[in-house]
């Protein structure tokens, strides 16, 4: 007889609407993510396009019907290790890291106050620091503190000596949980593609050359730098500011293909920009505009900005002046049929998505990937499927569609697999 319970890998949008979508059917879910806490990449934006609003209000009507619903029991720092059996008789394996902290945590925050220890805020991609005891982000849920023991001193435990509720135990290890599923929906999305693979454009080696990603940061209030946008180097302002379309996108070097979204996240970047800076100029170098369909409104306004300069041409190279930090780009201009060098102060690459699924695949035995790494298995077919980015690159709304279809083709294996 076939399980009907569904195991979901993966805590971002799609992880969260197929698990919601299938439990306010009647079906008990099971969602494991790696981070420690849900919402994956959309609690990293700051506005959603075409709108322009913030993801914290969707993302917390999509945590209230988690914690109104029983039928979800979800685990974060988790992984799967191991899946084996057959549509609607899954037995899976899971991982589930220390937080080495209790759950009867307060967050207060007295063991930050007290850590002499800091790392890289992976949160925020690397642009500021936390200490090695954190708060993944303001509205992390679950709002749970959690520690990074590679980051403590050895020896060290003033965290402990600090929490008035004992809830700290830095000698907590692993543990694994066994579950058994009917079908699984892997919606473990993207990771931006590496632009430091993209020597020319020298991201990691020019200081003033950051990613679509970075800038996002920079633009959110609560982010490292409080909503403004300014250039590492020196934490100014930037007047001028060039993106590079396609760094690593339509290239048989890097990415083949086209991530659907980048050019629509740069148009709404720009409006990030010159709401900060009126007087900034901004320079776009593109292969061509991708803003289909209904998103072709917020292209057009876009474009109208006198401020705002499209550049049809492909950046061969950025180079960096050693005494400001400012950048100068070549490219050619392929409409007005000439060379353009373009110096600015800070240079965004747009770069696409990466499947999680290249680091993470889908178990090969079970299911299918193509050669980017998306999963193309049918779940009502094999048990076993994709949902939203893991499955193709799309945008927040068309993985919130994805996923409720996956939902319900989960929901077909669970109940005709088995048998």
């Amino acid at each position: 007889m076939a399980n009907k319970s569904i195991l979901v890998v993966g805590g971002g949008i799609s992880g969260l609407t197929t698990a919601l979508e299938a439990a306010e059917v009647g079906y008990e879910v099971y969602l494991v993510e790696k981070n420690p806490y849900l919402g994956g990449r959309v609690a990293q934006l700051h506005q959603y396009f075409p709108k322009l609003c913030p993801p914290n209000c969707g993302l917390e009507i999509n945590f209230r019907r988690l914690r109104k619903n029983p039928r979800i029991k979800f685990f974060t720092c988790a992984e799967v290790e191991k899946i084996s059996g057959r549509k609607g008789d899954f037995d899976v394996t899971v991982k589930l890291s220390p937080r080495y902290i209790k759950p009867e945590c307060t967050a207060c925050g007295d063991c930050v106050a007290v850590c002499p220890a800091e790392r890289p805020n992976d949160f925020n991609y690397g642009l500021d620091t936390t200490k090695a005891i954190y708060l993944p982000h303001p509205f992390a849920f679950p709002l749970k503190y959690l520690i990074d023991r590679q980051a403590c001193p050895d020896g060290c435990a003033k965290c402990v000596e600090a929490c008035k509720y004992n809830v700290i135990d830095l000698t907590m290890a692993p543990e694994t949980v066994n579950l058994k599923v009917g079908a699984v929906v892997y919606a473990t999305g993207w990771k931006p593609y590496d632009a430091a693979k993209i020597s020319y454009y020298g991201f990691g080696r020019l200081k003033n050359v950051i990613t679509n990603v970075m800038l996002e940061r920079l633009a959110v209030p609560n982010g490292p730098t409080e909503g403004r946008i300014v250039r590492p180097s020196d934490g100014k302002q930037p007047e001028t500011i060039a993106f590079v379309q396609c760094a690593g996108s339509r290239d048989e070097n890097h990415q083949a293909y086209c991530s659907q979204i980048c050019c629509l996240a740069t148009l709404k970047q720009i409006t990030y920009i010159r709401e900060k800076n009126p007087d900034a100029k901004i320079y776009v170098f593109y292969i061509d505009i991708r803003a289909l369909g209904k998103y072709e409104d917020f292209y057009t306004k876009v474009a109208k900005d006198e401020n705002v300069v499209f550049i049809k041409g492909k950046v061969g190279e950025i180079t960096a002046d050693p005494a400001t930090g400012d950048l100068t780009l070549e490219t050619e201009d392929q409409e007005a049929g000439k060379t353009v060098t373009q110096k600015v102060n800070l240079v965004v690459l747009a770069t696409g998505m990466a499947p999680s699924t290249l680091e993470a695949p889908v178990p090969s035995e079970l299911a299918a990937a193509d050669a980017g790494g998306f999963v193309v298995s049918d779940i009502a077919e094999t048990g076993i499927g994709g949902a939203g980015c893991a499955r193709k690159p799309m945008e927040v709304s068309a993985s919130v569609r994805d996923a409720t279809a996956a939902a319900l083709k989960a929901i077909q294996a669970t109940v005709g697999g088995g048998k």
